[in-house]
């Protein structure tokens, strides 16, 4: 199904008011992440000061194994969004994902809202489009919209249950894996795979493999519920079939840490999870499981519209403070001997391990 330009305006603008809330958080399903306990170590060996937290994702290097995850873009406080949060990760050393570019691509004067290079020169910047929009579109067509915004690599959103609520949604979501190929191959950047707060399975892990896919997204369950997002709308909406499918919907899908789980073991070069990661504890859990980084939205967008650059900038303190001092009691020096510090799971998060 299409949308006007007004209509996709007006839904940017519902996604960000909603997603400032907890109103669309998941109601009965958590990430699991909670389910990674580390084994502690009473005797490190380690400078606190000393510890090194960076990581180098699609050729860049990070301060800190965090990713300022896609949220927004093509409304005037899109771009306001956008530029703070942008700023932050330039000066903190994080990287930045831009939301759904398809706003961008109908709305032409709205390119000037995802255009944060300005102050974001040398940040990791990932544009975002959907598989749907992207199978319609020429590569060269996908190329130039990254092209204006200077992203080091794309972001390829896969979204079927939000679809599915969305009043207006897409329906036909065929050809995915084809145009994820066709972009992977003849793309200027690199491709990274996502899904949109559903988690991506073992299963699609492995077809994404047999693509040449090398980077993945999991945006698992468990944090932002976008099928809550829709069924709010529905519900502003009057539409009362949406909403009742959206209210059957809201916590469907795989939680975050099962996500990572799952995909740790396929061979992908990058995994950046996300979806409900909420701390600093959040992060290290994440990378324990085979994550390269962790992705946070939701929680940096509260903090931001609550306490402004201050209490976005005291929130990720807290988060690179909680991340360091897990790496200090597991022993761990740096990321990649955090990626392998002892940990025991929780019979959920094994049982979906070993079941699905």
């Amino acid at each position: 199904m299409s949308e006007t330009r007004s209509t996709i305006g007006q839904r940017k603008a519902d996604h960000l008011a909603l997603c400032a809330t907890d109103e669309v958080a998941f109601r009965n399903k958590t990430t699991l992440l909670e389910q990674v306990r580390f084994v502690h170590d009473a005797l490190p060996d380690l400078h606190a000061d000393a510890l090194d937290t960076s990581v180098v994702i699609l050729g860049k290097r990070l301060r800190a194994p965090i990713v300022i995850a896609a949220m927004t873009g093509g409304t005037e406080e899109a771009a306001r969004v956008n530029r703070e949060l942008a700023r932050i990760a330039e000066e903190r050393g994080y990287g930045f994902g831009l939301g759904s570019q398809r706003a961008m691509h109908v709305r032409t004067e709205t390119a000037g809202t995802y255009e944060v290079r300005e102050v974001a020169p040398t940040t990791l910047v990932l544009g975002n489009l959907g598989v749907v929009q992207a199978r319609a579109m020429s590569t060269n067509e996908v190329d130039d919209l990254l092209g204006k915004i200077a992203a080091d690599a794309l972001c390829i959103h896969l979204n079927p249950a939000m679809e599915l609520v969305q009043p207006g949604g897409d329906r036909d979501f065929t050809g995915g894996l084809d145009t994820i190929a066709r972009l992977v191959r003849d793309l200027r950047v690199p491709v990274v795979v996502k899904e949109t707060g559903c988690g991506i399975s073992g299963s699609v892990g492995t077809r994404l493999r047999s693509v040449g896919v090398t980077h993945v997204d999991t945006s698992g369950a468990g944090g932002t519920s976008w099928v809550a997002v829709e069924t709010k709308r529905a519900e502003a909406a009057h539409d009362a079939p949406a909403r009742a499918l959206g209210e059957a919907l809201w916590d469907w899908g795989i939680p975050t840490a099962v996500s990572v789980g799952m995909l740790a073991p396929l061979g992908f070069e990058t995994i950046v999870a996300t979806g409900g990661i909420m701390t600093g504890l959040d992060v290290a859990r994440a990378i324990a499981l085979g994550a390269s980084a962790a992705g946070i939205a939701r929680p940096a967008l509260k903090a931001l519209t609550a306490g402004g650059r201050d209490g976005a900038l005291a929130f990720f303190d807290a988060v690179e403070r909680e991340l360091r001092a897990a790496m200090l009691l597991s022993g761990s020096a740096n990321v990649a001997a955090l990626r392998k510090a002892p940990r025991v799971l929780g019979s959920e998060l094994r049982t979906w391990l070993d079941q699905a």
